[in-house]
């Protein structure tokens, strides 16, 4: 995948096609004004995956050419990685280079950032690696000041954590999150709390009234922010490092009103409808709850027919989507029910053609 022309001064224009070719996409619909949330012009990225090219004892990084594994470009900067990875990561590989151990058959290195100024730094290799690997990375680990981990197939070695702590600026409230290497998080940090924001304020009339069913939930990136606008939220994910992350984030956030469960949406939904029984919702009293709110935040494959029928029972539906064209799709179901009352653009990947969407839809009378 080639690396994006990085244009301060074409940002606005380029921003105003997408708004324009997004408008075109859904001028089936009935849409309310479009809201417009930038990106940062540059050092946007929050985490970045760069592969490494070995030419006898060089090391650089590069980016491949879109269906080739031989024609590159080498990377000398890469103005789109936040200021914190930008800082490190071309001294980092020039340490690396001259340590055999560290350099030996490396082909990745990732980096995971947060505003706040940590940094987590994971090298992957294609042959082993062991103690003398780990007392390499040790001193390469205290040079930088960063988190490290090595991996190779079937192994992996943390020094000392796996993890960083975003602390994202929300409102009026700081809000802390474990953010755990090889798990997905929001890349783009400032979008991220656009986004949030945006759907505290779509939900805002909600507050106290019902309760928020949350399918795909991560590691609770809008969960714990939007609990202040329900009653109850219950939430779903089926990866267990981000079940583990947000009952974390949780508890350091010291919120009380949120259950996350490890099973799929489907499954829920049958809990709910009282088809289905298991223990992992033993004590939660779910049949109490009042759930008139969905949010769905899906991978780009979108919303499958099924879990489109699942969303369509609730009253008011929170769809964040990272794919216009799965959106469109979804869409054209749902609103056979609901109308969309809010619709916004979040630009979390600037210079591409890429672009995230929010859509709050209510029940029709």
């Amino acid at each position: 995948m080639a690396l994006p022309q990085v244009d301060p001064d074409r940002y606005s224009e380029l921003l105003a096609l997408k708004k324009q070719r997004l408008l075109q996409q859904f001028s089936a619909f009935e849409l309310p004004s479009v809201e417009v949330f930038e990106s940062p012009r540059t050092h946007y990225r929050m985490r970045a995956e760069f592969r490494t090219w070995h030419d006898g004892d060089a090391l650089d990084y590069v980016m491949f050419e879109p269906g080739s594994k031989h024609v590159h470009v080498k990377l000398t900067e890469c103005p789109m990685v936040s200021e914190t990875i930008h800082a490190v990561m071309f001294d980092l590989l020039a340490a690396i280079r001259e340590v055999k151990e560290l350099r030996y058959r490396l082909f990745q290195v990732d980096f995971l950032s947060t505003l706040s100024g940590e940094l987590l730094v994971s090298l992957l290799y294609h042959r082993q690696i062991g103690d003398e690997w780990v007392a390499a990375a040790r001193d390469l680990k205290a040079r930088f000041n960063i988190d490290l981990v090595g991996r190779a197939r079937k192994t992996k070695i943390v020094l000392d954590r796996d993890f960083v702590v975003e602390a994202l600026p929300v409102g009026d409230r700081v809000y802390r999150y474990i953010q755990t290497e090889n798990s997905f998080t929001q890349p783009n940090a400032q979008v991220c709390r656009h986004m949030i924001e945006w759907a505290l304020d779509v939900t805002a009339g909600m507050a106290g009234e019902s309760d928020l069913v949350e399918f795909y939930c991560g590691n609770g990136n809008f969960t714990l922010p939007l609990a202040q606008n329900f009653r109850r939220v219950v939430a779903t994910e089926i990866s267990k490092t981000s079940v583990q992350a947000a009952r974390d984030n949780i508890r350091d956030n010291g919120i009380d009103n949120i259950d996350v469960l490890r099973m799929p949406s489907e499954d829920l939904v049958k809990v709910l409808r009282g088809e289905k029984e298991t223990r992992k919702v033993a004590g939660l009293a779910l049949e109490e709850c009042r759930f008139s709110t969905v949010l769905v935040d899906p991978p780009r494959s979108g919303l499958d027919p099924a879990t489109v029928e699942q969303v369509m029972e609730y009253d008011h539906i929170l769809y964040i989507s990272c794919n216009p064209d799965t959106l469109e799709q979804n869409l054209h179901s749902i609103c056979r029910t609901h109308r969309i009352e809010r619709f916004a653009l979040f630009d979390q990947f600037p210079y591409t053609d890429h672009l995230e969407c929010g859509v709050w839809l209510v029940r029709r009378d």
